[in-house]
């Protein structure tokens, strides 16, 4: 494999560190992950390109059409000591083929086969590595070499697969080697909807907390900063440093994120600072690195972790989802503009090959994906991208009902007596859950017998659990297939709010994300 765009005269030279050619002195051309087939951003965005040249030197890019046609013609001048030119080109319609070279002096540079349309970074660990080869059953792909370094590099050291058209072999290639299959799918799904080339970048390593994904800026924010007992890969910020800090001059459309499973043995209750600080810090940092191109609230799509261990008494896997909503249970939200969840608890896989962190089913972590990133970042009205979440609840004291009314119509798939579950107990005694059976459901509303609880409810969570459900059978999902996702919720009494009636026979109670009654939140 060789690293498209960096060229010596006419020798393509092999995985070279990119710092040891620099040394040299004898580097022209391209960035490492600029190469032939790639997809640059379309409008409304400039795309953003650069390179390494002589400094002081004036280099011309030029994009050309068919029969080369010159498109545009940019200059740029080569910038001291860090010896890189940058140029934004004009806002290109979708389509191609184009050829693009970059000339200083006599030497020139052509990537060739180059399309314009939308960019995806795919991020993460694990399950975002996860390759279509171990997933059961006009898109572009590149993926970088996972790297991690101590200060932050302005180009990459490695690439896995330079910017290929999907093959058989490009895509597969043995277990976690070689092009995610969630990237692959979310890029064939849009792909199918906006009929234009997509470009997918995938930047993942297994087993890697958010801290190690995270500039120190974003730690700092969240109070993380100086933590010495990482090391490897899942030191703060190394993969910041080496595989996301080269990427920021890239224009991107959106990104998307499978994280979290680290987090459910390392800082979990941190999570719902560490996951908006880097969201917030990532669209900062791609914004000034592309000159603006890329949009201040950049798209950010996420996963939300799907199951570990059946019967497991621990519930860190539960706390970690709640946190990858900032404790408000579905987004976007104010604490996460501009994003989007994939609900992926329902997708359990005890058999999996991986083990059972590792679900095959990502086809429908994909699918889901792919409604929010339509709804989200492109802006299609009628698409129904999350499942059904609670509005309200009214308290039937009299009959020890719960009325749990919802955002959307009901599909009940299972009767699970164990998904809803109450809390009784008063603060600073620990809060002692008791189920809360389903007795019916009907249209938008939930109907919850309260075993032992009587007129006294303080908290309401709903598939609070590190295995919530079997394979697609969770208790609740709306028409279009979407599970309702979990949530924890403070149920206050509305009596005391001023302007608000009661409803006949009954009290109605106010519910609020977060809870004052679940240790560790």
């Amino acid at each position: 494999s060789t690293q498209p765009g960096m060229r010596r005269g006419s020798v393509s030279p092999s995985l070279i560190d990119v710092c040891a050619l620099l040394t040299l002195g004898a580097m022209f051309g391209f960035a490492s992950y600029y190469g032939d087939h790639m997809v640059l951003q379309k409008e409304p965005a400039g795309a953003v390109v650069w390179g390494y040249g002589e400094p002081g030197a004036a280099v011309t890019v030029v994009l050309s059409g068919a029969g080369g046609l010159v498109v545009m013609k940019k200059t740029a001048r080569v910038k001291g000591p860090s010896g890189t030119w940058t140029t934004v080109l004009d806002p290109m319609d979708q389509g191609g083929p184009y050829a693009l070279t970059a000339g200083q002096g006599s030497e020139n540079v052509t990537l060739r086969d180059v399309y314009f349309g939308d960019v995806w970074l795919c991020s993460g660990q694990s399950n975002m590595a996860m390759t279509v080869l171990q997933v059961g059953s006009a898109v572009r792909s590149c993926r970088l070499r996972q790297g991690s370094g101590r200060a932050q590099l302005d180009d990459l050291e490695r690439i896995d697969l330079p910017w290929s058209i999907p093959t058989a072999e490009n895509l597969g290639h043995g277990n976690f080697t070689y092009f995610s299959a969630v990237c692959w799918l979310l890029g064939r799904y849009l792909y199918e909807a906006l009929r234009y080339p997509l470009g997918l970048v995938e930047a993942a390593w297994g087993g890697t907390p958010i801290e190690a994904w995270s500039s120190p800026r974003a730690l700092r924010a969240c109070g993380l900063l100086g933590d010495q007992q990482l090391s490897g890969p899942q030191t703060p910020s190394v993969l910041w440093n080496a595989m996301i800090h080269p990427l920021l001059n890239m224009t991107l459309r959106g990104v998307a994120w499978y994280q979290g499973e680290a987090n459910a043995f390392l800082h979990t209750d941190q999570y719902n600072c560490t996951f908006p600080a880097l969201i917030a810090d990532w669209r900062r940092a791609f914004h000034a690195g592309s000159v603006g191109q890329t949009e201040l609230l950049l798209p950010f799509g996420f996963v939300q972790l799907s199951t570990y261990r059946q019967q497991s008494p621990a519930d860190s896997f539960a706390r970690l989802r709640w946190h990858q909503t900032a404790d408000l249970g579905v987004v976007p939200n104010a604490r996460m503009p501009g994003t989007f969840m994939a609900v992926a608890m329902d997708l359990g896989d005890e058999r999996s090959p991986y083990g059972s962190i590792h679900p095959r089913d990502k086809q429908n972590v994909a699918h889901r994906l792919q409604l929010g990133a339509r709804a989200v970042a492109y802006g299609e009205k009628n698409v129904i991208f999350q499942g059904p979440y609670p509005t309200r609840a009214v308290l039937e004291v009299t009959r020890g009902l719960l009325n749990v009314t919802y955002s959307q119509e009901l599909v009940w798939r299972r009767r699970d007596t164990r998904a809803f579950e109450v809390c009784c107990s008063s603060p600073p005694s620990p809060c002692g859950w008791l189920p809360a059976p389903v007795v019916a459901v009907e249209s938008r509303r939930v109907t919850l017998a309260l075993a032992g609880c009587g007129g006294l409810v303080l908290a309401l969570r709903y598939a609070w659990a590190e295995w919530p459900c079997d394979y697609q059978s969770c208790v609740l999902y709306n028409s279009w297939g979407l599970p309702a996702p979990p949530f924890l919720l403070d149920a206050l009494a509305a009596g005391e709010t001023p302007g608000r009636s009661q409803p006949a026979g009954g009290r109605e109670m106010l519910l609020l994300p977060g809870s004052r009654f679940s240790p560790g939140i």
